[in-house]
């Protein structure tokens, strides 16, 4: 049987806080029981794509993630300026390969991409 993807874990500072800020981005409400230790998106809805995971952890984020997550959709650069105003910084922009994207840091550093011709 192959595997799956369940859910994206995200090490962060404040849980309730950094799931928040993805609730908004991704249209997806915050599971209930949420707390600044540990908070999902998604864990238990159908079809809705992999769960994202919040816990906090002692340390803060010190270098580029080694993975990150990239979206996409229609209308993605005006998507870019909306999670911009949910308080992304706008890191870098790139066109190669037949993809252009922007990239982002959510409120606790962690990199992100939104662009076109990524799926």
């Amino acid at each position: 049987m192959p595997l799956s993807i369940v859910q994206i874990v995200i090490d962060c500072d404040d849980a309730e806080k950094l799931s928040a800020f993805w609730s908004q981005v991704l249209n997806r409400p915050v599971d209930e029981g949420a707390a600044s230790y540990f908070a999902t998106i998604g864990l238990r809805a159908a079809d809705s794509g992999p769960a994202l995971m919040f816990i906090k952890v002692p340390e803060t984020k010190q270098h580029k993630n080694r993975v990150h997550l990239d979206l996409t959709g229609a209308g993605w650069a005006d998507e870019v300026e909306r999670v911009i105003g949910l308080g992304a910084v706008r890191v870098s922009e790139h066109q190669e390969f037949g993809t252009h994207w922007v990239t982002l840091r959510d409120p606790e550093g962690n990199e992100f991409d939104i662009g076109a011709g990524m799926g």
